[in-house]
């Protein structure tokens, strides 16, 4: 059986949320006992929607997700479908970004973010950027453009073969330092094992229910 528990809405962030429907906040308040959800639905490293393991289609039901996409005390995700409570497995990071037509950073919910000036790549050379709604992956297909604005720790530009080298560096043994330009901000790029992410950035990839 699901135990279903109940939080004030005031312990959800709202930031990087477009705009919480109207409508669930109600339902949340009429019926707040109906019995939560696990395993449906999962969010993958490209920031799309997944509803058992099937990219959902429907831009409509897409907007409806993001708009109602909440971290719940204790780093779990979820989505509030009107008075029920979804859980979101992660397949990476709770937040992704890509880059929009004007090289603008936007979270996979539609929202712009902020960076917050950290950054990190793993061993499979993923990076993960620190921003005001938490750790966020760059869509992989947008990271050749950023990973062009990487540059050495004193703030030179590097050749290809000398980023090449960089990220040898950065991504071996010695797990030097990189930096990243961006619209102004000069970002220190470290290391982070893939494995320790969710603990590092506490969060809850996996949510399962309390028995």
């Amino acid at each position: 059986m699901l135990r279903c528990l109940t939080f004030p809405l005031e312990t959800f962030p709202i930031k990087g949320l477009m705009q919480m429907d109207d409508a669930v906040v109600r339902a949340m308040a009429r019926w707040p006992n109906v019995p939560d959800v696990y395993g449906w639905l999962s969010l993958d490293k490209r920031g799309q929607w997944r509803l058992k393991g099937g990219t959902i289609g429907n831009e409509s039901l897409r907007e409806f997700i993001s708009r109602n996409y909440l971290r719940m005390p204790g780093g779990s995700y979820v989505f509030q479908n009107g008075p029920q409570r979804v859980y979101v497995a992660l397949q990476y990071t709770p937040w992704v970004l890509s880059i929009n037509g004007t090289g603008v950073l936007r979270l996979h919910t539609g929202a712009g973010t902020t960076l917050t000036g950290s950054a990190w790549m793993d061993e499979h050379g993923a990076l993960l950027l620190a921003t005001d709604v938490g750790i966020a992956l760059v869509d992989d297909r947008d990271l050749e453009q950023l990973s062009a604005e990487m540059i050495a720790p004193d703030g030179k530009r590097m050749s290809d073969d000398q980023q090449i080298d960089a990220l040898e560096l950065l991504l071996g043994a010695e797990h030097r330092k990189l930096k990243l330009r961006w619209h102004g901000q000069s970002i220190d790029v470290d290391f982070v094992a893939s494995g320790e992410v969710s603990a590092r950035f506490e969060f809850n990839p996996e949510p399962r229910p309390v028995s």
